[in-house]
């Protein structure tokens, strides 16, 4: 998903209009909205000091406004194959359903992926056993890693997996 859907979605997501989210930012009132729009459409493409802004007026981490092109499900695969590559995700399937799995014996970084995939998996239990909100897991899911004040230590390998 391109930057400017994402923009699109927290803004809606914060019930704002293009125009106040400009404003917001500093765009004078006359080109607020425009601005916003050529944003997300895609036609401009924010510098890093004003993602840095979008995402502090749309309250989440700018890393949650700069995800990876995955438009299409050719993108999509790409991006799965270079997570293949570069931190041992596998394809597996368990029990007739298809799954992904991290092998973390693969090198530093998959370890540190395994980590993070079980940090995941503990919030999303919590959500799941009404432990937290639905609003608390996004406010984590859209602050990650920066939002990470409520979180037990993830689980990791036992010793020597590594």
């Amino acid at each position: 998903m391109a930057i400017g859907e994402r923009i699109h979605f927290f803004r809606l997501l914060r019930g704002m209009t293009q125009k106040y989210l400009g404003m917001a930012l500093g765009f004078p009132e006359k080109s607020a909205d425009v601005r916003l729009a050529q944003y997300e459409t895609g036609s401009r493409t924010p510098k890093a000091d004003l993602t840095a802004a979008l995402a502090q007026v749309l309250d989440v981490s700018p890393h949650a406004l700069s995800v990876p092109d995955i438009d299409s499900y050719v993108g999509l695969m790409h991006t799965l194959f270079t997570l293949e590559d570069n931190y041992g995700l596998k394809v597996t399937e368990q029990d007739g359903e298809l799954a992904l799995q991290v092998d973390f014996r693969k090198n530093k970084d998959a370890a540190r992926l395994h980590e993070m995939l079980w940090t995941w998996r503990e919030q999303a239990a919590k959500l799941e056993a009404g432990e937290i909100s639905q609003d608390d897991y996004d406010r984590w899911r859209y602050h990650y890693p920066e939002y990470d004040g409520s979180q037990i230590r993830a689980k990791m390998p036992p010793e020597g997996l590594i």
